[in-house]
């Protein structure tokens, strides 16, 4: 093992605003606390609440570091008194509160994965924060079942491809909602079964159609807005709806919720960073369950969009605020 810097490089946020207030600052390296592991980052992924958080809008949980980054893939190279799951050497990839952006970032040994040879280091360091978010709102609370039909929004999103992959190799059909041809074809390339343009169709016309007049059994939905009265009318009988996100800009809407009643809907919702290291250790066991053999095998693995450099960490933001990418955007150290 090489020997642990005092010292590390580190993309810090010097105040609320565009991708340039991210900038390099030197920090001391993090000491790991009993339960967690000390990761030299290989890979961080790029999310959109590191956006948010950047333009102030979402601060880190009490005790998180400030620094950016929900994700990260890469070598433990510490370890302390209680973690027992991983040890230095090991490979690992794991969601972490923050601090992702950084030559080394502590992690809950719980929440850490061993990387499945199937994945390099840079699909590593872009699997665990979509690969929670899709397990535990689609699955645990849309409760998607093989057969059901899961439409999702935002399909050629981080988040929206790694579901069509999960939900196509659980037995679901899927529809998916995108804003390009381009994107269309992503999708279905990777297994989705129908393609809405949502700037040329309605589609909740094209979702109904798609399902035979039924509409969809499980909805997850990161734009908000007025997707929400949508959703309600795309939903089949005993719906599930799952919020994860606004894109639209507001969390606030207009809905005739005589659809909730009259079709038995259930409309949640959940975000993952406030939740309890013990709430995220056992989706982290659930998923290794059930979804680390899909991984394992290669038929889930996250589309790649672009990668980036640590110190290029603005210019990653950049791409993601265009909205063109197509899949993962990722910082490679």
């Amino acid at each position: 093992m090489e020997k642990v810097p005092s010292q590390m490089t580190v993309i810090g946020i010097s105040k609320p605003g565009g991708p340039e207030v991210l900038v390099p600052e030197t920090r001391a390296v993090p000491v790991p606390g009993p339960d967690e592991i000390l990761i030299k980052v290989m890979a961080a992924g790029v999310n959109r609440p590191d956006v948010a958080q950047r333009q102030g809008h979402y601060p880190p949980p009490p005790g998180a570091s400030d620094l950016p980054g929900l994700e990260v893939a890469g070598e433990v190279v510490a370890a302390g008194a209680n973690a027992k799951k991983h040890k230095p050497g090991d490979k690992v990839m794991s969601l972490v509160a923050g601090g992702g952006y950084a030559q080394y970032c502590t992690a809950q040994d719980a929440q850490a994965m061993a990387v499945p040879s199937s994945l390099t280091m840079a699909e590593a360091g872009a699997t665990p924060e979509t690969l929670m978010t899709v397990w535990h709102n689609v699955f645990e609370r849309g409760a998607l079942k093989p057969g059901e039909t899961l439409l999702v929004h935002g399909g050629s999103s981080g988040i929206g491809t790694m579901a069509i992959q999960m939900a196509k190799a659980l037995g679901s059909k899927v529809i998916v909602t995108v804003g390009s041809k381009e994107k269309a074809d992503a999708c279905l390339k990777l297994g989705a079964d129908h393609a809405i343009n949502y700037k040329t169709e309605d589609f909740v016309d094209a979702t109904k159609k798609a399902t035979g007049g039924a509409g969809a059994n499980v909805i997850l939905d990161m734009v908000g807005g007025d997707y929400i009265d949508k959703n309600y009318e795309a939903a089949a009988v005993d719906g599930r709806i799952v919020q994860i996100a606004f894109l639209s800009g507001t969390p606030k809407a207009t809905a005739n919720f005589i659809k909730v009643m009259v079709k038995r809907l259930t409309h949640t919702g959940s975000t993952l960073r406030p939740r309890s290291n013990a709430d995220k250790a056992a989706m982290v066991a659930a998923i290794e369950a059930k979804v680390m053999p899909l991984l394992r095998q290669g038929r889930i693995k996250p589309l790649m969009d672009s990668t980036f450099p640590l110190e290029k960490a603005a210019d990653a933001h950049r791409r993601m605020e265009t909205s063109e990418h197509i899949g993962k955007i990722v910082l490679a150290l």
